[in-house]
């Protein structure tokens, strides 16, 4: 597993990771029409890591991961998974790369039930879960499968979005918020169930505002002020790492 790079206060490198990462941000910037909302992100994700990226609202996390995939109106710097470069490509050429966003919206289809949800994103890659893989992972689609999308509870329907990228194939998959607004119980399961991915195989890059969550479930955590990475604290780390931490998010 990549170490990662550690990052000062300042902004900058103090550390380089030991081996290749299987996704290397540096430099990247992005902007929504004049507004300019990353000013030099640089991170890495090393295969079969969950990494999160933590930081208040407004921090750049969610648009971190959507310059990722290419969903942003610009976009300058370097992206560079599994050793290419992304930075010009579309956004569907980066998701055949084997790259999946499940974005915080969900974006379940009303009009389908739960299998035709699941069933709706073209496989991009070999590796990909079978849809009874899938009810494995999450029993309450199996039961609702022939169900409205949009009837389900707001944990099914994040059960439902997670499930269908797993289908897709991608090996890296990118989580934004998973456990927002979600009953206690229901993030304990999507908690075990990221677990699961990791053991898999899976790589996970997680934005999350609950670091009691991210502890539970993530190798490394990187903190984003203001269009920045800050600081990357290890998971080992966290409890010492507290008092800082609680600065850096105003919690």
């Amino acid at each position: 597993m990549a170490e990662g790079v550690r990052v000062a206060s300042s902004g900058s490198a103090v550390a380089a990771p030991a081996t290749a990462p299987l996704l290397g941000v540096r430099g990247l910037q992005a902007w929504y029409g004049e507004s300019h909302i990353l000013h030099g992100v640089d991170f890495d994700v090393g295969e079969g890591e969950v990494v999160t990226l933590l930081g208040r609202n407004g921090a750049g996390k969610t648009t971190t991961l959507k310059s990722i995939m290419g969903v942003v109106p610009r976009r300058e710097g370097s992206v560079i998974f599994e050793g290419a470069e992304t930075i010009r490509l579309a956004s569907n050429r980066i998701a055949r790369l084997g790259i999946a966003w499940c974005p915080e919206e969900r974006g379940i289809f009303a009009s389908l039930d739960v299998e035709e949800n699941l069933m709706l994103p073209p496989r991009v890659r070999e590796g990909g879960l079978t849809v009874a893989q899938i009810y494995e992972l999450f029993p309450n689609l199996r039961e609702r499968r022939r169900s409205q999308g949009t009837k389900l509870s707001g944990g099914e329907q994040q059960m439902l979005a997670i499930g269908r990228i797993l289908r897709t194939g991608a090996r890296l998959l990118l989580l934004d918020e998973p456990t927002e607004g979600l009953a206690p119980v229901i993030v304990q399961q999507i908690g075990r169930t990221i677990v699961k991915l990791r053991e898999q195989g899976f790589t996970i890059l997680l934005v999350e505002q609950n670091f009691h969550f991210a502890a539970t479930v993530a190798d490394r955590h990187y903190v984003m002020e203001h269009g920045r990475v800050v600081d990357m604290i290890p998971n080992a780390e966290l409890d010492a790492a507290m008092p800082k931490l609680h600065r850096y998010l105003g919690v």
